[in-house]
């Protein structure tokens, strides 16, 4: 029951920021009330689906919103296949007019996608992180991209904070061990270490970012950041972390360092191999942003060193992570499929957030303006 409060209540938290005019491209967007096909892409759960009636992530749960699309007369295609020529999303892909996908699972769409799509108007992101999409091609072709910006970014800070502690703790080598029948303390002790006195830096300070910095002033951490935008100064004392301009200034002091910045132009393969060389010997990497910030095999390469003493995330490039990914091999990773975001709680949120803005596409509204992408050929600041 909390947890459907909780979904009320973001969807009137996602109203109050409405904008009291419709744009031109927006009322052009939303003049026809004639029926939509609509076409979601999420990750399919089997046997898991019956286990929690909340658990509308997935294709089974389809966002909860199938019997309310249907009832108003909408077509509504939910679906996992979304690789290749012969996948059930590509025979959408030419008569769609809303395409709903998920971080998680990732429908990547491509400026041919884009081209094929003639009746295509919409894309939603169930979720935060739209850079499945081509987004200067949709801008291109004057499409509105758009996301539930907010609805997992507690889900995705606990998670990070998670992984800081597997890797400092040196967790995973002593689950495996009681996994494996085994009682080998030192085989742990030799690289485990408090959190405490640690410098932690986060390269971006969003809203995970400067969740996951709150939440480590308990651990009496030195805190860092980096980023674009300054925090405001009275958080910034509050917190108790310091901005760092230059971010290859910053990489030596870290003992832990988190990305949380998105994937653009500017920041794909931004983690190469010189670029970690800078860090310190030993440096922790926890990644839940995105997997394509790093250069794959430069990661592989400096955990193998030892030049990287730990890497954790659940972002991989591509996704889903083939079965000879290298990072599922490297040492000292505790990598994970990409869930940091699609907690029960989050699921209800970014659900609740997909209905709100098909209600207001629906009756030619504007989104909150937060959500948007890609809005009359623009692109988001962050993703300039």
């Amino acid at each position: 029951m909390a947890m459907k409060q909780a979904a009320t209540t973001a969807i009137r938290a996602l109203s109050s920021s409405l904008t009291s005019h419709s744009s031109p491209l927006l009322r052009h967007l939303h003049a026809s009330a004639e029926s939509k096909k609509i076409v979601g892409v999420f990750y399919k759960a089997n046997e898991y689906a019956a286990m929690n009636p909340n658990f509308v992530g997935c294709v089974e749960g389809a966002l909860g919103i199938r019997e309310w699309l249907e009832s108003q007369g909408h077509e509504y295609i939910v679906t996992d296949d979304k690789e290749g020529l012969d996948s059930e999303l590509e025979k959408h892909i030419p008569d769609l007019h809303v395409l709903i996908t998920t971080p998680f699972h990732p429908a990547y769409v491509t400026a041919e996608r884009i081209k094929k799509a003639k009746n295509l108007k919409l894309l939603l992101t169930a979720g935060i992180g739209s850079d499945h999409v081509d987004l200067n091609a949709a801008a291109a072709a004057g499409l509105t991209v758009a996301e539930v910006t907010g609805s997992n970014v507690v889900s995705v800070a606990e998670d990070e904070l998670m992984r800081i502690l597997i890797l400092v703790r040196n967790f995973l080598p002593g689950y495996h061990q009681v996994v494996n029948g085994e009682w080998n303390v030192a085989g742990i002790a030799h690289r485990a270490y408090d959190l405490e006195g640690k410098t932690v830096g986060t390269v971006g300070a969003g809203r995970i970012g400067k969740l996951l910095l709150q939440r480590l002033k308990p651990f009496n951490c030195n805190l860092l950041y980096h980023d674009r935008l300054k925090i405001d100064p009275e958080l910034e004392k509050q917190i108790g972390a310091q901005f760092e301009e230059d971010l290859d200034a910053m990489l030596p002091k870290c003992d832990v360092l988190v990305i949380n910045t998105p994937l653009t132009d500017k920041t794909r393969g931004l983690f190469n191999k010189e670029r970690i060389a800078k860090c310190k010997k030993g440096v922790l990497i926890v990644n839940n942003a995105r997997g394509a910030i790093m250069d794959t095999q430069a990661v592989v390469d400096a955990c193998n060193s030892g030049h990287v003493g730990g890497y954790s995330g659940d972002v991989w490039n591509p996704q889903p992570a083939p079965k000879d990914h290298p990072w599922r091999y490297m040492p000292n990773q505790a990598m994970t499929p990409h869930i940091s975001g699609t907690t029960i709680d989050a699921q209800l949120r970014y659900a609740a957030g997909v209905k709100d803005m098909l209600e207001r596409y629906f009756k030619g509204e504007e989104f909150p303006a937060q959500n948007y992408i890609v809005k009359e050929g623009q692109l988001a600041p962050q993703y300039r």
